[in-house]
């Protein structure tokens, strides 16, 4: 085994530790605090999203041999699982299923619909993660044109699209970096 398996076989150990370290802080939680109440379906939802996502980066993973490419694909799943827990747990956008929570779900959609389009070539996907990050800030903005957010969230909001659109970003720029290695 070479020196990049060897780095491989390390984070993918650290990876799935902390896939089951996270699943295990609830139940530890529920035993010590009312406020931590989690039901089975919430472990259910958190087993399929993490598990999901782990077994996504395992697949790209062993795909690609450029680490570029592998790079972005990582950050662009955990990006998406991030986006799809937060907005699951309280929402982006104020509580529940206003119009902007819902189109940020979409937006997880439009991600998947764009990466099977593009064959989740490097270059392809280099420009559906430039349309996330797009996507992102016009969710943010219609949030504000219809006054979706309240007075006091506004520099949240603001921060969390922020952190997403760069996330975004930079996924597109290591696919990007990977389409040009792959021309060379």
């Amino acid at each position: 085994m070479n020196e990049a398996e060897r780095w491989i076989q390390r984070l993918r150990v650290i990876g799935w530790s902390t896939v089951a370290i996270i699943l295990l802080l609830p139940a530890i939680g529920m035993q010590f605090s009312e406020e931590v109440d989690w039901s089975a379906g919430d472990f259910l939802f958190a087993a399929i999203l993490l598990g999901g996502t782990g077994l996504l980066v395992e697949l790209v993973v062993r795909r690609s041999q450029n680490n570029a490419y592998r790079a972005g694909a990582v950050l662009a799943l955990i990006t998406l699982l991030l986006l799809a827990w937060s907005n699951a747990a309280v929402g982006f956008v104020g509580a529940g299923a206003n119009a902007a929570n819902i189109l940020y779900v979409a937006l997880i959609g439009m991600v998947a619909a764009a990466s099977f389009a593009a064959g989740f070539s490097a270059r392809g996907m280099g420009k559906a993660m430039i349309a996330a990050a797009i996507g992102q800030g016009l969710i943010a903005g219609l949030a504000f044109s219809q006054e979706l957010v309240q007075a006091d969230e506004r520099m949240a909001i603001l921060g969390i699209n922020a952190f997403f659109i760069a996330l975004w970003s930079a996924a597109a720029a290591l696919f990007r970096k990977a389409a040009r290695k792959e021309a060379a």
